[in-house]
Order: C-alpha cells, then sequence, then structure tokens
C-alpha cells in the first residue's frame, strides 16, 4: 500500500509538456507583432496561464460541463460512455473530462485502449491534487489541437480569426471549442457544414443554460465560420529573429509602440519603392525614447527581395561611417576647451602627406565658424580640427562611448577618422545620441548632477528597467554645456548643396540632427535628436555596392522627417547654465574678445572655453586719415595718423575667405616713402606641401599643364616664380602661373617685390 502511495504521489512528470514552442513578441500594450514557428513545425504558442471568459465558457459546456465539481474524472460520463460504445461495437463517445485530456495531451495521444484510459484517469486525479482548476484549463488551452499544424488557444485564435483570444467573440469562442473535439476531421477550410453544426449547437446549448440571451444567439448564429487560416502578423520580422537568438520559443513582451512600428513600415516601404528605381534595395530604421531608452520602432530592413538579403538586420552591422561622427569631435572639442561655437577655423586645400581631404562641393571657405563647419558638414575643417585636437584624445571618446566596432588602434584609421574611416552600427549610433540627449536632460532636471549610468544600453523587452546610477556631480564623457552646444549647432536648417531637399522639413520642430555618407557613395546615414526621441536611419545596399545619389541628405533625411512626424512634438533642450559662464565673445572671430576687438556680444559658453586663446585676428595699425594706407611717422605727420583695430587672417585663409565676404577688407597697403619693418605674407595655395602631382593628357595625347597657385596680402606684390633655380616669369594681382613640366623632383621658389622668399618641393608623375 506504502509503495502504491509513493508511486502515486511521483506518478505526475516533472514538466507535463516538453514540445517545442514558437517565439512570440508583442508589443508594449500586449499586442501581437510576429511569430516562428516552433521547431517541430507547429504554431505552437508559449503556455499561458490566463484562459478568456468566454473561451473557458464555451470549452465547460462542450467538454465537461462537471469540470468546477469532480476530482479529476466522472464516474457518470465513463458509464454513460462505455455502455453507449458496446452498443454501438465501437467508440463513439468518449468520457473524458478535460482533467483526463489534458493528460492524454501530454502522453502525447497515445491510442486510446481501456488501459490507457485507466492510466490517464489516474494521473488525472494527481493533476488535480498538484494543480488548481484554472491551471488545468490552461495546460488544455495552451496544447490542445486545432487541426492542421496549430496547437493551442492562443495561435488557434490568430490564425483562424487574426485577433487575440481575450477578443474573440461568442461565435468565435463557441467556433475555437469544438474544433479540439475532432481537428484532423474538422477545421477551417475543411468540412466546413460539419464544422458550423458543431458550432450551432453549442450555441443552442449556451442559449438554453441562459449563458447567453437570445439576441446575442441569433447574432452570434449568422456569423460565419473561417474559411482558410490567416498569415501570423509579421510588423518587426527583424527584431523577432533577433529576440528568437536570445529567447527562443518564449513568449516576449517588448517595448514596441506597434502604431508606430506600422507607420514606421510603411514609410520605410514608400521610401524603398522610390530608392530601387536607382537600385538601392535597403534601409533601417531605429527610434528610442530618450527618457526610459527603450526602442519604440524596429526596422531591420525594407520589403526588399531575397537576392537583396531582406532577411538581414542591418541595425546591429558595422558600416562605414561618413560624417555622422564629426559632433562627437565638435563636442569632444568644446569639452577639453579647445573651441568655441563661433570660432573661426580654417578651411582651406590642406595635405597630410599623401592625404588630401575634400569638402564635398570640393570648395573653400577661407574661413568659417565651427559651428557652421559642423552643420554644413564641411571635411576640411573637421580633419584640421581632428589633427589639431589629436587623434588619439578622439579616438579615446569613441571608445568611452563604447562604439563597439571601432576596433582598431587610432593609427589605423588615421585622419579619416573623422570622415568614414571607421566603421560603427546603427544601434550604437543612436545609442550615443540617445545618451548624450538624456544626458542634458538629467543634468537640468537633477540639480545639476549627472547619472553615472547615463551611456547605457538600449533595450526592447518591457520587463527591463533601465539603471541609470547614482548621480554624481562630475561628468561621464562630455558634460552638458558640450552636449546642449553641439545640439544647437546641429538643429542649424541650412545645409549646403541641397537646398532643394528641404521642401519636407517642418521649422516648427526642433531637431539636432547629423547626416552622413560613407567614400564611394555606399551608406547614407541621417540620426537626430530631441529632448524625447532619437530616430536613426541608414540607406545603402547590403552588399556594399555604391549608387549615384545615395547621400545621406538626399536618401536618408527625408525618412528621418517622416518618422518624427508621427512622433509627438518635444520643447528645445533646457539650457545647462551651471555649466556655462557668459563672456564677450569677438563678432567677427568667434574667439574670446580682446580690447581691441571693437564688435563684441555676450555669449554663454560651456566653462571649459574660459581656457581658449583670445581673439588672434585682430591686431593695432597706424593708418592715414582716411584708411587707405598703413603709415608711420617717417612718411606721415603724427596729427595725420590714428590708430585701428584691423581683422586680419592669415594670406591663405584670406584668399578664399575675401571671394565670399564682400565686406571684408584686407590689410591696407604702407604709404610710399615710409621706413620700417613691412610686412608682406605669403603662402602656397597649390601645392601647399611635398606632394606628388599626376599630370593627365589631353584628348589629343598632351600632357596637361601644372596650375601654381600663391596667396600673398599685399595686392600690389609682384612675385618672380623659379623651378630648381630656373626663373618661369612673373605675376601681379593675380598670383597663378601654369608650367609645362617633364617627370621629376623640383623646388617651386616664388620671390616677391620686397625680398620675400617661399619654397615647395613637388614630384610630378604622368
Amino acid at each position: 500500500m506504502i509503495v502504491l502511495l509513493i508511486f502515486y504521489g511521483f506518478c505526475l512528470p516533472k514538466n507535463l509538456f516538453t514540445k517545442p514552442t514558437s517565439t512570440v513578441i508583442t508589443s508594449d500594450k500586449g499586442e501581437l507583432l510576429g511569430a516562428l514557428i516552433a521547431k517541430d513545425g507547429q504554431w505552437r504558442f508559449p503556455h499561458n496561464d490566463s484562459v478568456p471568459q468566454k473561451f473557458k465558457t464555451c470549452l465547460i459546456q462542450f467538454e465537461d460541463e462537471h469540470f468546477y465539481k469532480h476530482f479529476g474524472f466522472n464516474p457518470v460520463s465513463i458509464v454513460k460512455a462505455m455502455k453507449q460504445n458496446i452498443q454501438e461495437g465501437r467508440v463513439v463517445r468518449g468520457g473524458s473530462t478535460i482533467t483526463q485530456q489534458v493528460m492524454r495531451l501530454s502522453r502525447n495521444d497515445r491510442p486510446r485502449t481501456y488501459f490507457e484510459k485507466l492510466k490517464e484517469l489516474v494521473l488525472a486525479t494527481r493533476l488535480e491534487f498538484s494543480f488548481s482548476k484554472e491551471e488545468i484549463l490552461a495546460f488544455w488551452s495552451s496544447n490542445a489541437p486545432f487541426g492542421g499544424n496549430v496547437v493551442g488557444l492562443d495561435a488557434a485564435s490568430w490564425r483562424f480569426f487574426n485577433r487575440k483570444a481575450s477578443d474573440l467573440s461568442w461565435a468565435e469562442a463557441a467556433t475555437l471549442a469544438v474544433l479540439p473535439n475532432a481537428p484532423k476531421l474538422i477545421y477551417p477550410g475543411k468540412n466546413q457544414q460539419k464544422l458550423l453544426v458543431k458550432r450551432n449547437r453549442l450555441l443552442n446549448k449556451l442559449l438554453t443554460n441562459k449563458i447567453i440571451d437570445s439576441l446575442t444567439h441569433d447574432l452570434a448564429i449568422l456569423e460565419e465560420i473561417p474559411q482558410k487560416p490567416y498569415r501570423l502578423p509579421q510588423i518587426s520580422s527583424h527584431l523577432l529573429q533577433r529576440i528568437h537568438r536570445e529567447k527562443k520559443g518564449q513568449f516576449v513582451k517588448t517595448t514596441i509602440d506597434k502604431t508606430l512600428q506600422n507607420q514606421t513600415n510603411l514609410i520605410v516601404k514608400n521610401h524603398y519603392n522610390q530608392l530601387s528605381k536607382n537600385r538601392i534595395n535597403n534601409i533601417a530604421v531605429l527610434v528610442l525614447d530618450v527618457k526610459t531608452r527603450k526602442v519604440l520602432s524596429y526596422v531591420g530592413n525594407a520589403p526588399t527581395s531575397k537576392k537583396h538579403q531582406r532577411d538581414v538586420d542591418i541595425i546591429d552591422k558595422p558600416r562605414s561611417t561618413g560624417s555622422i561622427l564629426k559632433p562627437f569631435l565638435y563636442a569632444a572639442m568644446l569639452d577639453q576647451g579647445e573651441l568655441l561655437p563661433n570660432t573661426l577655423v580654417a578651411d582651406v586645400p590642406t595635405n597630410f602627406g599623401s592625404y588630401r581631404p575634400e569638402n564635398f562641393d570640393k570648395k573653400y571657405a577661407g574661413a568659417i565658424s565651427a559651428k557652421m563647419a559642423l552643420s554644413k558638414s564641411l571635411n576640411v575643417p573637421t580633419v584640421r580640427m581632428l589633427n589639431e585636437f589629436g587623434l588619439e584624445k578622439f579616438h579615446h571618446y569613441l571608445k568611452e562611448l563604447n562604439l563597439r566596432d571601432i576596433k582598431k588602434s587610432p593609427d589605423y584609421y588615421g585622419l579619416t577618422l573623422a570622415l568614414g574611416g571607421a566603421e560603427s552600427n546603427l544601434w550604437d549610433l543612436c545609442k550615443s545620441y540617445a545618451s548624450l540627449a538624456s544626458t542634458v536632460n538629467h543634468y537640468t532636471q537633477n540639480s545639476s548632477r549627472y547619472f553615472k549610468n547615463e551611456f547605457v544600453e538600449p533595450s526592447f523587452y518591457a520587463y527591463e528597467i533601465v539603471d541609470f546610477g547614482s548621480k554624481s556631480a562630475e561628468k561621464i564623457i562630455f558634460d552638458a554645456a558640450s552636449i546642449y552646444l553641439t545640439f544647437e549647432s546641429l538643429k542649424e536648417v541650412n545645409r549646403p548643396n541641397a537646398e532643394e531637399n528641404w521642401e519636407f522639413f517642418d521649422s516648427s520642430k526642433q531637431i539636432a540632427w547629423k547626416t552622413g555618407t560613407s567614400f564611394g557613395f555606399r551608406d547614407a546615414w541621417a540620426i537626430g535628436t530631441t529632448k524625447d526621441f532619437v530616430v536613426g536611419v541608414w540607406v545603402g545596399n547590403a552588399d556594399g555596392e555604391g549608387r549615384p545619389g545615395l547621400v545621406g541628405v538626399q536618401s536618408a533625411a527625408p525618412i528621418l522627417f517622416d518618422v518624427f512626424d508621427k512622433l509627438p512634438k518635444s520643447e528645445w533642450f533646457e539650457t545647462p547654465f551651471d555649466e556655462m559662464t557668459k563672456v564677450e565673445i569677438c563678432t567677427k572671430s568667434g574667439y574670446r574678445a580682446t580690447e581691441i576687438c571693437k564688435e563684441t556680444k555676450q555669449e554663454f559658453i560651456q566653462n571649459a572655453g574660459l581656457k581658449t586663446k583670445p581673439c588672434p585676428y585682430h591686431i593695432l595699425v597706424n593708418v592715414d586719415v582716411l584708411e587707405n594706407y598703413q603709415v608711420n611717422t617717417s612718411c606721415e605727420s603724427l596729427e595725420n595718423i590714428k590708430q585701428k583695430s584691423w581683422f586680419v587672417l592669415p594670406p591663405l585663409m584670406e584668399y578664399y575667405y575675401k571671394n565670399q565676404n564682400p565686406f571684408y577688407s584686407s590689410l591696407p597697403k604702407y604709404k610710399s616713402g615710409c621706413l620700417g619693418n613691412i610686412e608682406n605674407a605669403m603662402k602656397f595655395i597649390y601645392p601647399t606641401e611635398k606632394s606628388t602631382v599626376f599630370l593627365p593628357k589631353d584628348f589629343d595625347g598632351k600632357q596637361k599643364e601644372l596650375i601654381l597657385k600663391v596667396a600673398h596680402s599685399n595686392p600690389e606684390a609682384t612675385l618672380f616664380w623659379y623651378a630648381n633655380h630656373h626663373f618661369l616669369g612673373t605675376t601681379k594681382e593675380i598670383h597663378q602661373l601654369a608650367i609645362s613640366s617633364k617627370t621629376g623632383d623640383y623646388t617651386i621658389s616664388v620671390t616677391d617685390s620686397f625680398g620675400n622668399e617661399i619654397q615647395q618641393k613637388i614630384t610630378i608623375k604622368n
């Protein structure tokens, strides 16, 4: 007897159901986003503890009216079933309770012998001791067969009615309640009339038992039964695949906003239809909530073809960054006190050994504010700033941001690091922009304090709550003011070479955003942030094929703004005044003003900006009364000399700057007859340093000439040109000289009429 009791106590398996289940993801509100079929080819959703009331009622009325009264089996039903089966000579009626059916399902529907029935009966009573009635109903609902390869109520509800089980009508619940009775014989699309008869019989019973009223019954009878299974939603298929790798066969509630996800999917589809005409086949979009760091929308790829790798999730794949890292350099220089937003930086032809960066339009401004250089995404000022700031320091900042695809040493990337020489992915970049935005938010909202875990990973799991860590008075990577000033620059609307593309821009929305285009037009980026949201877009071809027109501002930016249009409007960031100081700024140079800067304005700068040097471009000069000449007492009486502050740029910067700034006034020349040191500066425009020059040939086979250029601070100067000490000619006003030379090494010498000389070595090759 004791042995039997021990056997009875341990006869129930530890895990009743062990078959593989589908990976299922839902939105933040529990709406189905997608599912992957189980490993055995069945649509079998993970176990669900909750059974909707309508279905529960229908199931009990159809299968086991006395479910809540028995202890696993119903003797009356068993006797009636045996009596009827003996009379018919075959099995025509079953006497199994729902509890017994659960045990039969857990034992993989073994042959229905009387001995097997006895086993099920014993196990059913044991099941009743271990689980509540509601839990037993949940076991049944999650594992009953509903025809075809559909198992469980949740999968059946979506496959047959395209909605979750809790939203089923009485007619729909009744349909599903009768299906497991003969799932191989009757299911949507097969034996429709038999299914209709069984459903209506159950509805009539519900009416007779006064569970539903006559109006509900009559309306339910009119409902059609499903004709064929629906395809399960695939609203975020790439996120589903990503979660499947981490939580295979589980039911996962995500942070995805279903409405926004559908809207983003449609935006991507519409742009794909246009871009694919230019053989641009892939798009990825990521939307983050800055405050919670939750993923709101995840589009891993465009609805392209399998040939163009539609199944590849590009969000976490490394791609060339183009200019998308430039804001980090700008913020780093602000943070280190090596730059102010309006500081003039050089935009002139520049060589670093064999590397010669160029702006997108191949033009030069001479001098431009750092803020405008960033908003216009100019390459030359960026590389010059990086060279000045230090490659290793910038590389350190990027590592602190945890951009995981930047794995090589600083020397490996060189000065191209800020122009696309490195790779990163949309996930890491959006994460970084969100962390910067959150830093400013937290600083202004928490009494000028930072959170130590600010640069945390985003999450798409609803159960995860981001921990920003403890508060600290110390910055984590960038101070709040440097980030804020960077965002101020990034919200500038006007961008170069693409004014015609801004008809889609809603100026009422303040967005800090940046585009990027990789070398060879292989990757187009656009990432923007507001106080509340970050949107990131990548456009290109998964196989790396470059295409004309694959430019960030033309391909990715329109998608960015279309997505932002679907998001709630955000207020602009609050100014982090505690990290800022109000100072006098030289209006023309953007540096901290000196006493000789006549045009100044007060600006709030980052505290670290107090370390920047004062304005270097204003000097005091002695001029005549009319300010036409520089003079001194050797050529002008003292009463006719006045001292004036003059804004003077270096020759090479001035050469390009004055072409775009008509009000720029060059330093006057000295009046004839004046004695003293006369400074006349000149500099090569091309070539700028020792370099190798390749001279192509014309269509007629003749070698083209080499054009030498020099800028001189004195417009009256005459220049004398030499190559390897052989005289080439003279120039006035416009100092350009074309030479035809054989291949070889040359030393180009230029002497002005005042005796100043500059030299530059070059190598000419065909």
